[in-house]
């Protein structure tokens, strides 16, 4: 079972930036599909951005051209860049991992907060 620990989130100012990361542990971290997903208090959980086990992303429509997920496969880390930030980005922040051929095979983190405020 991989474990998966995010890092990064805080307390921003809007028009600010942050940098998520999403770790990993075991092996073949390569192999897994990783998504960044939110959720903001009594709202539903909904994807943020999604990097594939070949490199392929897409983005929700609210941070499209906001926020750039990429992957460091010799740290088995995703990074989640954010950027232009606005109070409506505040929610929890959570990493999903998924077997590129087996979605039955998911993890996920327990979150990293981030707050977007003046």
């Amino acid at each position: 079972q991989v474990q998966v620990v995010e890092s990064g989130g805080g307390l921003v100012q809007p028009g600010g930036s942050l940098r998520l990361s999403c770790a990993a542990s075991g092996r073949f971290f390569s192999n897994y599909h990783v998504g960044w997903y939110r959720q903001a208090p009594g709202k539903q959980r909904e994807l943020v951005a999604r990097i594939t086990y070949n490199g392929r992303t897409n983005y929700g429509d609210d941070v499209k051209g906001r926020f750039t997920i990429s992957r460091d496969i010799r740290k088995n880390t995703v990074a989640l860049q954010m950027n232009s930030l606005k109070p409506e980005d505040t929610a929890l922040y959570v990493c999903n991992v998924v077997w590129y051929n087996d979605p039955n095979r998911s993890s996920w983190g327990q979150g990293t907060q981030v707050t977007v405020s003046s």
